[in-house]
């Protein structure tokens, strides 16, 4: 198959509508009285009520009835056409919409008994870069869509993608709550889905060569896109930061939660509860058991900064010591407090015959990445070794043990060595013996 054919693959000029039926189409979706916005009214409804009792299913509804998106479309149709009376008609249906929606979802969580705020109404109102990437792209499925004889179910996916209605009612919480921070998060979310869509929708419209339906001079064409790129870049800005926000609260996440599950047992303790604070970079551990002397303490700090955490703030607290609270419980609690912390204790216990097992089989692994970096090496074992001092206080490292062809050679990448074996074992126990190689 050549690249003829394949570009071929691309084209959609065969399937592409009349053009005066694409007009008559945008044009037709963007009016709202009568049907289309009584429609609206019971979207908006159904979008709140489901973001009100945490319900997907009910939001994606509400998206799939929701007329919403045809202003949008329009204007962006419009201005790439340079039709400024149907730009006009569709940005004042659009604000009419969007200010009936914003009252309707207001009026509704003014009334309900449900105050709290659930994840679904929580995720309106911290937009991102990633937004944005759905927006533009939901939009230039929407305009193809519209643009084909083949239309197929595109718009109602676009509709549910793009999620144009769960932002105004999270506006509309916010505003009947007092909650400013859901307000404009929330408007600032359907600001996004605004212009990419009408972006993409412009983009299209240009590319597809549709014809002009007012005449417009050179000066005002470049006034209009000058206008057009001011506003995506006013809109885009805030969104790339947010977005970059989010990367790092993953990453915190992420890494924290590496570190209690690899870090967090202290003997004689089990750990109740953890609580994570990204916009903090907080993390709080609270213990049950006996009481934590600074040293374990101290140990856990110092541990953070293997899984990139140097900057966060580690909080131990003691939730109860059973010696203490044992008087105050009764029997069955009591045992079940007792059950609680074997099973911690039982639980890290295979965690770390896993690790252990895990650790006698780097030997190979270990072998196959150091030998481009380090080609003298000629074997490798790696195990995990208790040593013992007085007192029968034994301390634990992973002892790696390198043949070499060259040991002098071998010796004076000792460091380098070590510092390669620290970060690829994510420990700084480490026991480094070289030795010439035997086989």
């Amino acid at each position: 198959m050549g690249i003829s054919n394949i570009l071929k693959r691309f084209d959609i000029s065969s399937e592409r509508e009349d053009y005066s039926k694409i007009h008559d189409i945008v044009e037709g979706g963007i009016e709202f009285k009568g049907t289309n916005l009584w429609i609206l009214i019971f979207a908006i409804f159904i979008a709140s009520v489901g973001l009100n009792v945490n319900s997907t299913a009910v939001i994606i509804g509400a998206m799939l009835v929701s007329p919403l998106m045809g202003p949008i479309l329009g204007m962006g149709y419009s201005i790439a056409t340079y039709d400024s009376g149907l730009f006009k008609k569709a940005f004042i249906n659009y604000l009419f919409a969007v200010i009936a929606g914003l009252l309707t979802s207001a009026a509704y969580f003014f009334v309900t008994p449900i105050y709290q705020a659930h994840s679904e109404l929580l995720a309106r109102t911290q937009p991102s870069i990633y937004d944005v990437i759905i927006a533009l792209v939901g939009g230039l499925a929407g305009i193809v869509a519209i643009s084909s004889r083949n239309k197929g179910n595109v718009i109602p996916g676009v509709a549910i993608a793009t999620a144009l209605m769960p932002p105004l009612c999270t506006a509309g919480y916010g505003l009947a709550t007092g909650n400013w921070a859901f307000l404009f998060g929330a408007l600032y979310l359907l600001t996004i889905n605004t212009v990419f869509i009408g972006s993409a929708t412009l983009i299209t419209v240009r590319l597809l060569n549709y014809p002009i339906r007012e005449y417009a001079d050179a000066e005002q064409m470049k006034m209009a896109n000058r206008w057009v790129t001011f506003i995506v870049l006013l809109t885009i800005v805030p969104s790339i930061y947010y977005g970059y926000l989010l990367v790092q609260k993953e990453n915190f996440i992420q890494n924290a939660n590496n570190f209690i599950i690899n870090e967090s047992y202290i003997e004689g303790d089990f750990l109740l509860k953890n609580e994570l604070e990204p916009a903090k970079k907080q993390i709080k551990l609270i213990y049950g058991g006996k009481t934590i002397d600074e040293t374990e303490k101290k140990r856990l700090a110092k541990r953070k900064a293997i899984y990139g955490l140097q900057n966060a703030t580690l909080i131990i607290q003691q939730g109860f010591s059973i010696s203490d609270v044992s008087k105050d419980l009764t029997q069955s609690e009591r045992y079940q407090a007792e059950i609680n912390k074997l099973k911690t204790e039982l639980s890290l216990n295979i965690q770390k015959q896993d690790s252990i097992s895990a650790i006698k089989r780097l030997g190979n692994p270990l072998f196959n990445e150091m030998k481009p970096l380090f080609p003298e090496v000629s074997y490798c074992s790696a195990d995990r070794q208790s040593f013992f001092t007085e007192g029968n206080r034994a301390k634990y490292f992973t002892v790696v043990i390198l043949g070499s062809q060259n040991p002098k050679k071998t010796t004076r990448d000792i460091s380098r060595i070590s510092n390669w074996l620290k970060v690829r074992l994510k420990s700084d126990s480490l026991k480094l013996y070289i030795e010439k190689s035997t086989f």
